[in-house]
C-alpha cells in the first residue's frame, strides 16, 4: 500500500479489523517498526480525536511526530498549474509538498471541504497535490469527501459490538445549524458496502448523498420506518449535495431520541451537538458507543501506519538487494 486515501486502499477490511483488534490488545508489539521514522501531521482544519489518536498511534509504533496547524501557521498554498500568483497565495503545492517530504517519511493531512465549489471539493486538490508532489506515503485524516480513518474505527467498533450474523445498521441524517461536509457519511457508506449487513440510509427528501457513493444502498425517507429493528444507528448531519453546501432543512423531528433508538446501539463520530443531533438521554446511556469509537481511532490509525511502514521497509530492503 503506497497511500491511505480511502477505504479502497484496504485489500481486506475483515483482515485489517482483526489485525487492529490485535494491536489494541498489545499496542506496543511493533514499537521498533517506526524507529528512526517521522510522521508529519498537517492540519488545515481543527481536530481533537484525529490529532491525538494519530499521534498516539505513531508513538505506539516508535515514530517521531511533527504537528503543524497549516491553516493558521503555514503559507496560503496555490494548487493550479500555470497560475500567475499575484493574489492571496504565497507558496505553490509543488514546492511545499517536496519541502515537507524532506522532513518526514509519512505525511498525514486533514483538509475539509469548502462546501462552496463541489467540483473543486471532489477533486481533492490538497490531498492529491501532496500525493502528486511529495513522493512519500500520504494519509487522509479527513478530506473534502472522505474520512477513512473514522470509518475504519467504525468497522472495528461494529466488529467488537455485533452479536448477529447479519445486523441491521442505519445511517440517519440529523439536523444541524451549520453546513457540514459529507466526508464522514460518505466513508461510512463506503465501509458498509464491505459488510454483510442489512444497511439502510435515512434522510429527508432532497438530502441524498452523492449517487456514486450510495449506489446500491437502500434509502428510506421515513426515519421511523428505517429504524425498525435496527441493531446499530449511526447519526450524522450533512449539508445538501444538490444545492451544494446549503442548509435547507433543520427539522427537529429528525433528532435522535431514546424512543426512536429503541434497543439499538448509538454511534456518532464526535463532536456532536447535544439535543440538536441527539438527545442527552441517548448520549448518556449505556447504548452509546461514541467513546468506544473515539478509542478505536487510535487503532485504526495504527494499523494504517503499520501497513505503510512495512511498505517502506520492504522498499528499502528491495533497494538494498538491488544495489548488491
Amino acid at each position: 500500500m503506497e497511500h491511505y486515501l480511502s477505504l479502497k486502499d484496504i485489500d481486506s477490511l475483515p483482515n485489517w479489523v482483526a489485525e487492529a483488534k490485535s494491536l489494541k490488545a498489545n499496542p506496543l508489539q511493533y514499537k521498533s517498526l517506526g524507529a528512526a521514522k517521522t510522521i508529519c501531521l498537517l492540519f488545515f482544519n481543527n481536530s481533537l480525536r484525529t490529532r491525538l489518536s494519530t499521534q498516539k498511534a505513531a508513538m505506539n509504533l516508535g515514530m517521531e511526530v511533527i504537528v503543524m496547524n497549516f491553516g493558521s501557521e503555514g503559507w496560503a498554498l496555490e494548487y493550479g498549474d500555470g497560475t500567475v500568483m499575484d493574489q492571496g497565495t504565497s507558496e505553490h503545492i509543488k514546492e511545499a509538498a517536496q519541502v515537507v517530504a524532506q522532513y518526514c517519511d509519512i505525511v498525514a493531512i486533514r483538509a475539509f471541504a469548502s462546501l462552496t465549489d463541489r467540483e473543486k471539493d471532489e477533486a481533492e486538490v490538497v490531498l492529491n497535490g501532496f500525493k502528486k508532489y511529495a513522493g512519500i506515503p500520504v494519509v487522509n485524516m479527513e478530506s473534502s469527501v472522505g474520512h477513512p480513518l473514522q470509518s475504519l474505527a467504525d468497522a472495528i467498533t461494529l466488529s467488537e459490538q455485533n452479536t448477529k450474523a447479519k445486523p441491521k445498521v442505519v445511517l440517519s441524517w440529523a439536523p444541524h445549524p451549520k453546513a457540514l461536509p459529507h466526508a464522514v457519511a460518505n466513508s461510512f457508506v463506503e465501509m458498509m458496502h464491505l459488510q454483510d449487513a442489512d444497511f439502510v440510509i435515512t434522510h429527508p427528501e432532497g438530502y441524498e448523498l452523492s449517487p456514486e457513493v450510495t449506489k446500491g444502498a437502500k434509502i428510506e425517507y421515513d426515519q421511523e420506518k428505517a429504524l425498525e429493528g435496527a441493531d446499530f444507528v449511526y447519526v450524522k448531519n450533512w449539508s445538501n449535495y444538490k444545492d451544494y453546501g446549503k442548509v435547507l432543512n433543520q427539522d427537529p423531528k429528525w433528532t435522535m431520541n431514546a424512543k426512536k433508538l429503541g434497543n439499538a446501539k448509538f454511534m456518532h463520530c464526535l463532536p456532536v451537538r447535544r439535543n440538536i443531533v441527539v438527545a442527552d438521554e441517548v448520549l448518556d446511556s449505556s447504548q452509546s458507543l461514541v467513546i468506544e469509537q473515539a478509542n478505536n481511532r487510535t487503532y485504526a490509525a495504527q494499523i494504517v501506519l503499520k501497513k505503510l511502514l512495512e511498505g517502506l521497509q520492504s522498499t528499502a530492503t528491495n533497494d538494498l538487494n538491488t544495489e548488491k
